[in-house]
């Protein structure tokens, strides 16, 4: 018996040793020396490890994180799972058509609201529909937005306050709209100048804005938006193009549900539905009865969107919704509870999940690269949900984030993986499909010397060798 475990012990530690210069060739180079590096790559239709390096060490994942937010939510939400956003009304409606009440948008957390991404274009139109079916002809009270299925903290406080403020770190409210997301259409002059804003689309009133903005000679959007959460007052900081008739940049709305109020308002009232223009948002459920319910796409949808696009709005409102229940607000602290406990509970290494939102914005989430590849061997070995999963994912030299990623190689389409970038970090994790089984893999860069697309073009060159051993 000891003899045999001998045996098993040292296979296995040759199989390493095999790929292990592939490793080395990865590590040894002035870009990735002093870098911190987790990598793992697992075959598990054989269940052999072909490269570890640090699997253990948890380190900074960036976007890489989304596949556990869309996992578990698959998981613990199930695939045929769809947000719910209700009308309601309370008071008394009499003959005439005229409600002594109030009208409520009660809330469910749902993303698509008016999302350019996915979900019902019209939607609006149809809830006009709802209030005149119901008998509606004219609103003696208030339109209200009730808002408590999530917790009132809409920004997470582990982000940096450079991202608050800006479109991909949009505030997460029980009411999403227009992906919570404005624009700000500028006229730029000649370089040094300050750009002129023109307009915002949507116009949100009694919005101040600081313009410190620059013209310069980039070609990129440079723009930063800083502001507090709720707050009308927004800074805006760097530089835009010069000389543009218009040229647009987005930050994060302060107040989404007043501007689907004022539009559902407008709506009603183009309708020939009469209302007092009385608008109220409210962070407590409604005692009030159901008119209509609107419900968003499939979940298999939403968390293709956020694997595929690296969507941080829809990632964190499907984050938070795990935790959500009937009588409890989704926060994320509960949702990164409920994640652990649900790991852990499948035998995976949660000692090494550390995480503190959806979306993989923070730079205070760590994971290992262990706990990525066990969780991708779960997910295609045991989960119900696995071929919902593995499509969710984008490949490689083809589509989504990967559209550029191990084109031109020999991994072109055979990769189905996410990837992430902040600051100081990139990172891959996912399956590659080989003649000798699937290939599960994580590789995590924190702190590299050099550009992130130089440390991608050596991740690259990484799975190229190592997939073929």
């Amino acid at each position: 018996m000891k003899q045999t475990k001998l045996l098993i012990l040292a296979t296995l530690c040759s199989l390493i040793a095999a790929a292990q210069p592939a490793v080395d060739n990865f590590r040894k180079n002035a870009l990735l020396q002093r870098a911190t590096v987790s990598l793992l790559v697992k075959n598990i239709t054989t269940g052999k490890t072909i490269a570890d390096y640090n699997s253990h060490h948890s380190v900074v994942p960036a976007s890489t994180l989304k596949i556990v937010s869309t996992a578990s939510a698959l998981e613990l939400l199930g695939s045929d799972f769809r947000f719910k956003t209700t009308l309601e009304t309370d008071g008394q409606l009499l003959k005439n058509g005229t409600l002594n009440g109030n009208l409520y948008i009660n809330g469910g957390g749902d993303p698509t609201l008016g999302s350019d991404k996915l979900g019902d274009k019209n939607f609006l139109q149809k809830w006009v529909e709802a209030v005149k079916n119901a008998g509606i002809k004219k609103i003696n009270g208030k339109i209200i937005a009730s808002e408590s299925c999530l917790e009132r903290q809409v920004i997470n406080p582990r982000w940096t306050w450079e991202d608050m403020g800006n479109y991909y770190a949009p505030g997460i409210h029980s009411i999403s709209y227009l992906d919570n997301t404005y624009k700000v259409i500028f006229n730029s002059g000649r370089i040094g100048t300050t750009p002129e804003i023109l307009r915002t689309e949507p116009e949100i009133p009694s919005l101040k804005i600081d313009n410190q903005l620059k013209s310069s000679a980039t070609k990129s959007d440079n723009c930063y938006f800083y502001g507090a959460p709720y707050s009308l007052n927004r800074s805006l900081m760097g530089e835009i193009p010069a000389n543009r008739s218009e040229f647009t940049s987005k930050g994060d709305m302060p107040h989404p549900a007043l501007i689907l109020l004022n539009d559902f308002d407008k709506a009603l009232n183009a309708a020939g539905v009469e209302t007092t223009s009385a608008i109220e948002q409210q962070f407590a459920a409604s005692n009030s009865t159901v008119i209509y319910a609107h419900y968003s796409p499939v979940l298999p949808e939403i968390i293709s969107e956020v694997n595929f696009q690296s969507n941080n709005h829809y990632a964190e409102y499907v984050f938070k919704q795990i935790s959500r229940a009937a009588t409890i607000a989704g926060s994320s602290e509960g949702s990164a509870n409920k994640i652990n406990d649900y790991w852990a509970q499948k035998g995976l290494s949660t000692k090494e999940l550390f995480q503190y939102d959806g979306s993989g914005l923070s730079p205070v989430n760590a994971i290992s690269a262990n706990f990525f590849v066990e969780l991708l061997e779960y997910m295609h070995k045991k989960s119900v949900n696995s071929k919902v999963f593995y499509a969710s994912l984008p490949i490689s030299g083809q589509t989504g984030t990967l559209k550029n990623f191990l084109s031109n190689t020999p991994l072109a389409g055979k990769v189905h993986a996410k990837s992430g970038t902040i600051l100081r970090v990139k990172s891959y994790t996912g399956y590659i499909e080989t003649s000798k089984g699937i290939l599960a893999f994580a590789v995590i860069v924190n702190n590299a010397n050099g550009a992130s697309k130089e440390v991608t073009a050596k991740i690259e060159n990484f799975l190229v060798e190592v997939s073929g051993r």
